[in-house]
């Protein structure tokens, strides 16, 4: 299996090699300094693999709570990996290991005692491609309450997840309809707001605008500004301007070659506030991706 062998989103005009030498401009917004609410993750040496195949390995890193964190790099270098290892996703994987430790709260998730499904609920997902279930826009964000044994008024908690996900204005009305009625960037909103349903801590982003039109990626760029005043947002992206505009921290990854078994492993070369990632990086392999001298 190779992961994030995936193709570069169409979303965004790229700009031209003229442009792509000047740095991008970060427009997110500074509620708190960076930190404020301490570390959600700490991760320690961490590693996944695929059987004898190392997809990403000796991560460490702290990842902040209440702030969007976003994850760049080239292809194949195990950014959706590692996003999946923080929600125990890679688990669904034939033949996948985890090493090191990814701790949650002062808690292992991979601690023999911790169940992989609570893990889940409190960190929540939102996939590359729009995936609604075959059925009603209401019973999509009931799912998951229902499944969890909520007790409390159902009409409430889809209000309230659907118009924390800006989509209960355009779907009020047609609560009875099919998910699939609705257009793209809807139907990923509708998967948001299906995430929040279950009341999760963290809400992890594969790639969440790639499938999208330019008018669609802002208004969930726009969307995950407002959410990350209750909750901790993790979001892999191909898209540099998207990891400038709506994150707070920024970590690169690259692919490493080892010439004598021809392996590619994904490993981490800097992680650090996105302003300092897009202006001022520490490592020249950094501001060479951002550049777009390579990758």
């Amino acid at each position: 299996m190779t992961p994030d062998a995936q193709p570069e989103p169409t979303t965004d005009a790229v700009a031209d090699e003229t442009t792509r030498e000047v740095h991008f401009e970060v427009g997110h917004r500074q509620t708190a300094p960076h930190g404020a609410y301490g570390s959600i993750f700490e991760l320690e040496d961490a590693a996944v693999k695929y059987g004898s195949f190392t997809a990403v390995k000796g991560i460490s890193m702290k990842i902040p709570r209440k702030e969007i964190t976003a994850f760049i790099g080239p292809s194949g270098c195990g950014k959706s990996t590692l996003l999946r290892a923080f929600n125990r996703m890679n688990d669904l994987i034939p033949g996948a290991t985890v090493q090191g430790k990814f701790i949650y709260n002062g808690e292992d998730i991979y601690g023999p005692d911790v169940d992989p499904v609570e893990v889940r609920r409190r960190i929540g997902m939102v996939f590359q491609k729009p995936n609604p279930f075959p059925k009603s826009i209401y019973d999509n964000v009931a799912f998951g309450p229902r499944l969890n044994g909520y007790k409390g008024n159902m009409d409430d908690l889809v209000e309230q997840s659907l118009r924390k996900a800006f989509l209960w204005d355009e779907v009020k009305d047609k609560l009875k309809e099919s998910g699939f009625s609705l257009s793209g960037g809807q139907q990923q909103r509708l998967c948001i707001a299906r995430a929040i349903a279950v009341d999760p801590e963290v809400i992890l982003m594969d790639e969440p605008c790639s499938a999208l039109d330019p008018i669609a990626t802002l208004r969930i760029e726009d969307l995950m500004r407002e959410m990350k005043e209750e909750y901790t947002i993790v979001i892999v992206t191909h898209n540099m301007q998207q990891a400038a505009r709506v994150s707070d921290m920024t970590a690169f990854l690259t692919v490493d070659i080892d010439d004598h078994v021809g392996e590619r492993t994904g490993a981490l070369v800097e992680f650090d506030a996105t302003d300092k990632i897009f202006s001022n990086a520490s490592d020249p392999r950094t501001e060479d991706y951002i550049s777009g001298r390579f990758g």
